[in-house]
This record gives C-alpha cells, sequence and structure tokens, in this order.
C-alpha cells in the first residue's frame, strides 16, 4: 500500500470514528431531560471556595430537576458531577481523550468519552439549557466565547450564560463593557445581555427559568 493509499484508508476510518461518537452521544444524551452545562478549572482543588460553589450549585439546579453536564474531569467539572449526585440528578460526565489532567471524576452515571473536541462540543450545546461558567483558564474562556459566539451567529438559539465567582470575571466584564464595548466599539450593546454573574445559585435558578421556561435541547445548526 503506498503512502498515498494507506493516508486515504487512515482518513476513512477517522470519519467512522466521528460519526460513531456523534451517534453514541445522541443516542446516550437524548433523553436525559433539561440540563445544564458547568464549566470550569480541572485544577480547582476541593476545598476550594468555587469548588465548593460550583457544588452547591450543581446541587440546587439537581433539586430543580436539571440533569448536570460537565466535560467529566477533576475540578469543578467534579464538583458539578458531585453535586448532582448529592441530590441523585442525572450527572453527565463528557471526557475528553487528553495528554494531562483529563482523568474521569467518580461522580459521573452517564459518561462517554471523546477523541474529537468539536463531537464533544456539540454534544454539550445540543442538550444544554444554559451554561454556568465558573473561574477556569484558557478553554474555559474558550468554551465562553464559542457559545457566545454561536448565539452572535444564530446557529443555536439563545441560552443564559451565567459567571460565577464575581471577584474572578468582574475584571472581563469590565473589560468587555469599557474596551471591546466603550473604547472601540467591537461588540454591541445588546451582546452584554447574552450573559449575567452572580455568586447566588438561588440567582442562576432564577435567571435559568426565566430564560428558558420550557427548554429541553438546544439544536446545532
Amino acid at each position: 500500500m503506498n503512502k498515498a493509499t494507506a493516508h486515504s484508508a487512515e482518513e476513512t476510518w477517522r470519519l467512522f470514528r466521528i460519526q460513531g461518537e456523534y451517534v453514541e452521544g445522541v443516542e446516550t444524551l437524548s433523553n436525559i431531560g433539561p440540563a445544564v452545562a458547568i464549566f470550569g478549572s480541572a485544577r480547582t482543588k476541593e476545598d476550594h471556595p468555587h469548588y465548593k460553589l460550583a457544588r452547591e450549585t450543581a446541587k440546587l439546579l439537581g433539586e430543580n430537576k436539571y440533569s448536570i453536564i460537565t466535560g467529566g474531569g477533576p475540578g469543578i467539572m467534579e464538583a458539578g458531577n458531585r453535586g448532582a449526585a448529592d441530590v441523585n440528578a442525572t450527572s453527565v460526565g463528557l471526557n475528553i481523550d487528553l495528554p494531562f489532567e483529563q482523568h474521569p471524576n467518580e461522580y459521573q452515571d452517564v459518561e462517554l468519552n471523546f477523541r474529537y473536541f468539536f463531537i464533544r462540543k456539540v454534544m454539550f450545546l445540543k442538550y444544554t439549557s444554559a451554561v454556568v461558567i465558573m473561574p477556569g483558564g484558557i478553554g474555559t474562556l474558550e468554551e465562553f466565547g464559542e457559545v457566545i459566539t454561536l448565539m452572535q451567529t444564530k446557529k443555536i438559539r439563545n441560552i443564559p450564560i451565567i459567571f460565577m465567582g464575581v471577584d474572578f470575571w468582574t475584571p472581563m466584564v469590565d473589560w468587555i463593557k469599557e474596551t471591546m464595548l466603550g473604547e472601540h466599539g467591537y461588540i454591541s450593546e445588546d451582546d452584554l445581555k447574552y450573559f449575567h454573574i452572580t455568586d447566588n445559585p438561588e440567582e442562576v435558578i432564577k435567571v435559568i427559568k426565566e430564560g428558558n421556561p420550557s427548554s429541553v435541547t438546544t439544536e446545532v445548526d
């Protein structure tokens, strides 16, 4: 087999793997009901206030009949799954194969494993009624940027985006308002309506219910 033929065969099998991940995700998640995704750092320790806030928020969401979807790993992801498990709510982990930091936490009762980030992201947004964004790093920022861009471009319907960790996120939110909007006009005033910022789990519930009174899934175009 020459190099060109080998490469073509490899690409064909990659397409089958991509299709397989998509089909497994749809079949597994299509019946989980209203769900909230929780994003945040994999490095957050169990005794950190952000971990405790994520767990408390996930617990309250579970008590309000929402499933919890996280990336399935440690840190904030573990806190989200753990909060769901505390109240026997559906606890979903969308794990990704990575060379470091990612290992499945023990609080998932629905566990999927992905090789491809883009399929994993589709699964997050297809079955999410709202997004809670806890403090995190570049990956967390990327997740926020992708969700808000998809809403701006009408690829998905609008869902609530809620930042938790007021002290952590306020400088960024101020920069968005003052620099991106005020100084340069790179976003519009309406873009600020896409997200909220709070440290109050009860307010999270209120924002989600007001924004999605009967939502179940988010169709990804």
